[in-house]
């Protein structure tokens, strides 16, 4: 198992209407193609960051989940526009992160 820590950092003043258009529409998109996302969050300290985790149990989930996501036309001609529009793509990061072999400790 791995997660995937994606921070974004929104156009200025756009985070809140970001953040609708995520949780209203972005993330249900992506649990109905079985990806688990965990967390949504925003940046305490910077007034256009966001952040997401995602859950993968592995490599191949997350390729299989990724293509079923991704290679769809409502990704690519309806969310992924919008996508645009609200985000600084330069700006993104991914970081994997395993758990330790103590776990996570919530």
């Amino acid at each position: 198992m791995f997660y995937e820590i994606r921070r974004y950092q929104t156009r200025p003043g756009m985070r809140d209407e970001w953040v609708e258009y995520m949780e209203g529409t972005v993330i249900p998109y992506m649990t109905e193609r079985g990806m688990s996302v965990i967390a949504s969050l925003v940046d305490e300290e910077d007034p256009d960051g966001y952040v997401t985790l995602r859950r993968f149990a592995s490599e191949a989930e997350h390729e299989r989940i990724y293509a079923a996501t991704y290679q769809t036309d409502r990704w690519k001609n309806e969310i992924y526009p919008m996508v645009e529009k609200f985000l600084d793509l330069e700006a993104v990061t991914v970081t994997r992160a395993s758990p330790t072999h103590h776990g996570l400790l919530l």
